[in-house]
């Protein structure tokens, strides 16, 4: 990743880190929920959780390890803090949460199960960072990533990207899209020599109250990078025009937020 990127990546996160647990943004927890089935847990695995964020994953894991342990990485230093204070007042003291670009993790052949969720997209080169998330596992470990369907937040994502480029704004990150459908998680994973690969589909969306919780939902995740770079009168202007098209969409059970997440999972072979 170019490291002007993943400056601003980093600086995005940590200014983001205090609202990544608003109830508008409730389809993080409800993914990790379902990543926890993928994994078929005993309970002791060594298990290494990658852009952790503020947690979701390795809190999730790590109440169902009685005698195992999760390392969980991110970059942001915000997000750790957010993800250590929750894992305090749950009273989880089996997870070890480092600051370090999942990019140089420093491990190999140790963990038993690696999961990255909606992190490796970041990376442009995901076929580079899977084969280094493949050499931290031991052989015979398991990989899981997740990652969002190409229409997820549709059509409310549109209407954001169609009114900000009336400002002059483009959106330019499409390196998700590559993983956006199942033949792509394939060939992916197949690319890395993982072996039997399993692909779900699962919807995790919900209607919002309102067009304010949409804003919520832009302003406190990976969105607000766009927002930021108006000035802040346009900045208050586009979100006025802005919610006017999402309140539009609202029903009477209120406006659907459609989340659609690929869930991929792998094995490394005895032999790798």
């Amino acid at each position: 990743m170019d490291e002007k990127i993943k400056l601003i990546l980093k600086e995005t996160f940590d200014t983001v880190s205090e609202g990544y647990d608003h109830q508008a943004l409730r389809f993080f927890p409800a993914s990790a929920a379902n990543i926890i089935s993928l994994l078929d847990l005993r309970g002791d695995e060594r298990v290494l959780d990658l852009a952790c964020g503020t947690g979701h994953v390795a809190l999730a894991i790590a109440r169902l390890l009685p005698l195992g342990r999760v390392t969980a990485v991110d970059f942001s230093t915000g997000m750790l803090a957010q993800a250590r204070w929750k894992a305090a007042e749950s009273k989880i003291d089996n997870i070890d949460f480092i600051e370090r670009d999942m990019q140089s993790l420093g491990f190999e052949n140790h963990f038993d199960i690696a999961v990255c969720a909606f992190g490796i997209f970041f990376v442009e080169d995901m076929d580079t960072q899977l084969a280094h998330i493949v050499s931290a596992v031991r052989p015979g470990g398991k990989i899981v990533i997740t990652n969002f369907l190409e229409n997820y937040f549709s059509p409310l994502k549109e209407l954001f990207f169609d009114r900000l480029a009336t400002y002059g704004v483009q959106n330019q990150q499409q390196t998700w899209r590559r993983i956006a459908h199942e033949t792509g998680c394939r060939a992916l994973f197949e690319k890395a020599g993982l072996r039997n690969m399993r692909i779900e589909t699962k919807n995790v969306g919900y209607y919002l109250e309102s067009a304010d919780d949409w804003w919520s939902i832009v302003w406190n995740a990976g969105l607000r990078r766009m927002v930021t770079q108006l000035s802040q009168q346009d900045q208050k202007r586009f979100k006025r025009e802005h919610l006017q098209e999402i309140e539009a969409l609202r029903t009477k059970d209120g406006i659907w937020l459609d989340v659609g997440v690929l869930y991929t999972k792998g094995t490394k072979p005895t032999g790798q």
